[in-house]
């Protein structure tokens, strides 16, 4: 175990796109703070690669081992960031070894598993935190604290809009680990999890109802093109037009990245290394001709206490990659853009000023409403972490390690803002959109989640 003022000492268990590139690299970037001495994956590759990164960290095929030599390796903390269907085994694994832990989201992948890992977490007072990052970056920090301080008065309706991106889709959703919802789980929970935890977040409490629409409309065998063939490089004869077609984007677009998520073809990321894979690998196959199950598109609505709404869009279908926001209030609105950071309050009342004492960098500007009186707006324009350090999620995934290590440090991970509870109901918000959304029907949330009781004890609360 670590001395109070020295680094942690963490192990990762998953060494792919989350373990390695997002909570491993932090670590090995933050030597004074974190010290990876352990690394468990099946891939000598990326076990490997992690542990020198790490500076010689000890290494394990599998996550059993590691979890046996936790005591030995005097670990103070875990990092799990296996496959979604390995996410429950692994963590009452670490919670029965007494240790805290990072289990990336989402926690599990459907209603069973969920009910498993929070009764386990009853029984043993386990300290988790669950890996929803966008709490921690700048941009929906910025957006909590201007509602914490009263500035639009009562929050009234919140929207919020998940751009997924043509291109991302097609890569996760339709080719990749969260394609199918028996192996993975429905798109509300993986990915969408992200945009339900922030609404829950910031409303402050779970919601009393909420509704759902949407499909799979576009990424099915009937919309192929004439002649498109089981895979990409299998002579498509709509190559050229086809937004889809996988070379470009893995070969072409992305000629001078060797990371995520071109590590995810192969070990060799050399172009005819990419084209090898692309040949008959998940990565290299039609978008309309592979196992996809989960929607492309949805809609949800929700009813909150005192009278709050939200709703949240999601749509494969959009050229921006990232979230919009909009939240009315009695006295003022928030608008926001996370891609570019730019966060704009606008005020009512004719008194109405900016509360001082926001950590943001910004500036007021005057116009003349149209109700003949001067309008105060506040323009915020935060800087977008991922176009300087690299730090993915606008920030979010480096705030998340830097929050669970000081409350490793001192012996509050679960609480505060990360909250387990919290991501509980953010969880159980995505089943119950689901759940709507198959049904056709709204969902009654408080009745709902009481009948399956899922409630944590005072023990796990924040």
């Amino acid at each position: 175990m670590s001395t109070p003022d020295g680094p942690q000492r963490i192990v990762i268990i998953g060494a792919g796109g989350r373990g390695r590139d997002a909570y491993g690299r932090w670590a090995v970037e933050h030597p004074d703070r974190a010290r990876v001495v352990a690394v468990a994956d099946p891939s000598p590759e990326r076990r490997h690669a992690l542990a020198a990164d790490a500076g010689g960290a000890r290494t394990y095929e599998d996550w059993q081992g590691a979890v046996a030599d936790l005591a030995a390796l005097k670990a103070d903390a875990v990092v799990i960031a296996v496959p979604d269907a390995l996410h429950v085994d692994v963590a009452i694994a670490v919670a029965d070894a007494g240790l805290p832990f990072l289990l990336e989201k989402p926690a599990a992948p459907n209603l069973g598993e969920l009910r498993r890992l929070v009764q386990h977490a009853r029984r043993t007072s386990s300290a988790l935190a669950i890996g929803h990052v966008l709490r921690f970056t700048p941009f929906w920090r910025s957006v909590k604290a201007i509602l914490d301080a009263g500035t639009i008065g009562r929050m009234l309706t919140l929207e919020l809009r998940e751009n997924v991106g043509y291109w991302h889709f097609a890569h996760s959703y339709v080719r990749g680990n969260w394609r199918n919802s028996a192996t993975s789980g429905p798109m509300a929970l993986t990915k969408t999890s992200h945009d339900l935890d922030l609404i829950r977040w910031l409303v402050g409490t779970a919601p009393e109802s909420m509704y759902s629409i949407g499909e799979l409309s576009w990424f099915r065998r009937e919309n192929a093109p004439e002649g498109a063939p089981e895979f990409c490089v299998q002579g498509c004869p709509v190559s050229q037009s086809c937004p889809f077609f996988a070379p470009r984007y893995y070969v072409d677009a992305l000629a001078g990245v060797t990371g995520h998520p071109v590590h995810l073809l192969g070990a060799d990321t050399s172009p005819a290394g990419r084209m090898r894979a692309l040949r008959d690998g998940d990565y290299g196959r039609c978008v309309y001709r592979g196992d996809n199950d989960v929607a492309d598109h949805q809609q949800t609505t929700m009813r909150f206490p005192m009278g709050v709404t939200a709703t949240l869009t999601a749509s494969a279908f959009t050229a921006e990659n990232t979230r919009h926001v909009t939240i009315t209030g009695s006295a003022g609105q928030i608008s926001g853009h996370m891609e570019n950071g730019e966060i704009v309050v606008d005020l009512f009342s004719p008194t109405a000023r900016i509360p001082e004492g926001l950590p943001l960098d910004a500036h007021e500007v005057h116009t003349k409403s149209p109700m003949a009186h001067e309008r105060h707006i506040l323009r915020v324009t935060l800087p977008n972490p991922d176009l300087g350090d690299h730090a993915g999620h606008g920030g979010g995934d480096a705030g998340l390690m830097a929050e669970f290590i000081e409350a490793v440090r001192q012996g509050s991970v679960g609480r505060g803002e990360l909250s387990f509870q919290t991501a509980l109901d953010s969880h159980l918000m995505a089943f119950g959109a689901e759940a709507s959304r198959r049904s056709g029907e709204p969902l009654d949330f408080a009745a709902w989640t009481a009948e399956i009781d899922l409630h944590l004890d005072d023990r796990l609360r924040a």
